[in-house]
């Protein structure tokens, strides 16, 4: 059983299972509560069959810099590099 980290965080066990995967305290509270409300799910799992817009959003979401001026590769490859 997950352990209870409070209001603040709605998916315990996906918040533990990311800590253990080496993720950040905020980016595995941001997945945890984003899966937990249903904004986690996208039309597609892969990254790279996302639109540009899609990426954008989530990259706005999870705070990454310039993000703006970044195409589609470069906003696919700050989000799985984001920590």
């Amino acid at each position: 059983m997950a352990k209870d980290h409070g209001a603040q965080i709605k998916d315990d066990r996906l918040y533990e299972e990311l800590r253990k995967k080496g993720e950040s305290k905020e980016k595995a509270a941001r997945i945890a509560n984003a899966k937990a409300n249903g904004s986690l799910d996208h039309r597609s799992t892969r990254l790279e069959e996302r639109t540009k817009d899609d990426l954008y959003e989530e990259a706005q979401e999870i705070g990454i810099q310039g993000r703006s001026k970044m195409n589609k590769a470069e906003l696919v490859d700050a989000i799985r590099n984001h920590k």
